[in-house]
């Protein structure tokens, strides 16, 4: 008895709309559809079935007659995809001519039935029609809930992501923080050379997620040396050829450290190619050009203002003009000459304003 009633209250919410302007068939499909226990509405043209959709879309089917004065069929079905797509429409016709009925559902159509019809033929063409409805709304409520499911999934990626980015981030800040401590003579560069890198990244209008590769290269530079003998690393006077070539291995010794992180794939090969020269005389493969990285291009720069503004055992730091001079008097050959033209297109006082903050910053934690 339940499943009785469930059908018949599925029946009742399924309205239907009927449209003929023959009122004696309206009565025939009114009746019929009546006693099998569905709720319909009939009109007599095309006008009326649009106004009747437009004003309200709780209707499951439309049958509707094909030759009609005004407003046919064909007309009436092209209005209603528009409105109601889901909807399907079941064209009735007294021309017995295949291809009206196929034209019918070229259009759009769902079936058709030719008058004149048996009850048993109606009640099961509009069963059909329903049950291809519902399978339709079916599909696109899982679809819906498909394409919710993964918008919060990826949401809570996305989430993971940035946790997993923050912890690497705090990781690269460690490692920085322990080469200070192997190499007191450099002690901060690692900070400084990356917010001046950053700095030309950011007026060489370079896109975010591209800058964040890059500084994630200049920050860890340098991290190669933590393969080097403190021998070699510290040694006050001049190193030997022998121990040159060591310390040369820095950008190789870092390069093989990154690159297994996929994390640090693309910054291991600015890490690798820090030392390379824009004219092919840097190492350690001699690279020229283009053929160098664009974030190591633009680290060279940065690494050089640093070094010229810094004090060094050996001597005193210079200023920020003769820095720019020295910088611009290597464009092409030590240096990318764009990159050094975005270099000296940034005030001095925004160049001062980032390294007083990052000497602000190490100050605070030597504390």
């Amino acid at each position: 008895m339940p499943r009785e009633i469930n059908s018949v209250q599925s029946k009742l919410e399924e309205r239907i709309l009927v449209v003929d302007d023959d009122e004696s068939i309206l009565e025939i499909i009114s009746s019929m559809l009546t006693h099998a226990g569905y709720e319909l509405r009939t009109v007599t043209s095309g006008p009326e079935v649009i106004g009747v959709l437009q004003a309200d879309d709780n209707y499951a089917l439309l049958l509707s007659d094909l030759a009609m004065e005004g407003m046919d069929g064909f007309a009436i079905l092209e209005r209603v995809k528009q409105l109601q797509p889901q909807m399907p429409v079941v064209m009735v016709t007294a021309v017995h001519d295949i291809s009206v009925a196929l034209e019918a559902i070229r259009r759009g159509a769902y079936d058709y039935l030719l008058k004149p019809f048996e009850r048993e033929q109606l009640i099961a063409t509009v069963r059909r029609a329903l049950e291809n409805r519902r399978l339709k709304l079916e599909n696109i409520s899982y679809q819906n809930n498909l394409e919710d499911q993964v918008l919060a999934r990826t949401e809570q990626l996305q989430r993971a992501m940035k946790d997993l980015e923050r912890s690497y981030n705090l990781t690269l800040e460690a490692l920085g923080d322990a080469l200070d401590l192997k190499d007191r003579e450099t002690e901060g560069h690692s900070k400084r050379v990356t917010a001046f890198t950053m700095a030309i990244a950011r007026a060489m209008e370079l896109p975010g997620d591209r800058r964040d590769v890059i500084a994630r290269g200049a920050f860890l530079h340098d991290i190669g040396k933590m393969a080097i003998p403190d021998a070699i690393l510290r040694k006050p006077g001049r190193l030997t050829p022998e121990e040159q070539m060591q310390m040369r291995e820095h950008a190789l010794r870092g390069y093989q450290m990154l690159r297994k992180i996929p994390f640090l794939q693309e910054a291991a090969n600015i890490v690798y190619s820090h030392q390379e020269r824009y004219d092919g005389s840097g190492y350690p493969r001699g690279l020229k050009g283009d053929q160098i990285p664009l974030g190591a291009r633009i680290f060279a720069v940065a690494d050089t203002f640093d070094a010229i503004t810094s004090d060094r055992p050996y001597r005193a730091a210079q200023s920020i003009s003769a820095a720019r001079r020295e910088i611009q008097k290597y464009a092409g050959s030590q240096f990318d000459p764009e990159v050094v033209e975005t270099f000296l297109s940034i005030s001095e006082d925004l160049w001062q304003k980032l390294r007083d903050e990052i000497d602000a910053q190490g100050s605070s934690m030597r504390k």
